[in-house]
């Protein structure tokens, strides 16, 4: 089963009189239990690609269908609705807040879904917890190490049960044994049958995943498995 499909995506920018196409004409399909990489230099549109995948932006042409929702034309609403409900974030500044300890943080995703406060303390710590941060419940994040940082931002990407978690630049903050580990624990989601979408510029990253897709000018170059 397909959880992602673009057909003939575009995405296009108007700065003053200039047209900017940033995504120009893409078919692609993610199918549900895949690990993608998708890679590209910077301006090749691969950040606009993630945009649109998770729900954080709607194409100018085309046709996208994310986890049997068509959003092709959706408004902003539509496409906050199907983000909650299907799609966890990782990023490469972690993007906690300072104020908030890592629990606290864990469960942010279920207060806009309207979560019972105790429903949310015990889904967050279960999944702090599954992330071996049960010891650091109450820590905020100057306390952490930064692969510990890393691993309260995967809590939080998949305390909602998201079928789809992104991924970009996760190990763009972290020395490159941490990295590893962090590249371990997609490897370990994705094996127990998480789908995830890894957005990178580095190829050695990018060879975690099952499969590659190469984007440059705003087209899909070519795809391969690493």
């Amino acid at each position: 089963m397909s959880l992602v499909k673009l057909e003939g995506v575009s995405k296009v920018y108007h700065v003053g009189d200039q047209e900017i196409r940033a995504l120009d004409h893409i078919d692609l399909v993610i199918g549900e239990g895949e690990f993608v990489s998708i890679i590209g230099p910077s301006g090749s549109g691969k950040s606009t690609l993630m945009h649109l995948l998770g729900c954080l932006d709607a194409p100018t042409a085309g046709r996208m269908t994310i986890c049997g929702n068509d959003l092709s034309r959706a408004s902003q609403n539509q496409l906050a609705d199907v983000r909650n409900r299907e799609i966890g974030f990782v990023f490469q500044a972690f993007n906690l807040l300072q104020r908030l300890n890592v629990l606290e943080n864990v469960a942010l995703p279920l207060i806009y879904s309207a979560i019972p406060s105790a429903e949310r303390r015990a889904r967050a710590e279960k999944s702090a917890r599954d992330l071996g941060l049960g010891e650091r419940l109450l820590n905020r994040p100057a306390q952490l190490s930064g692969g510990q940082c890393q691993r309260v931002a995967i809590a939080r990407a998949l305390v909602n049960n998201p079928r789809l978690v992104f991924a970009d630049e996760p190990t763009g903050n972290l020395d490159s044994a941490t990295g590893e580990i962090v590249l371990k624990i997609f490897k370990d989601l994705n094996a127990a049958g998480r789908t995830i979408v890894l957005v990178t510029h580095d190829p050695d990253i990018a060879a975690v995943s099952k499969r590659v897709i190469e984007i440059r000018d705003g087209k899909i170059r070519r795809e391969y498995a690493p």
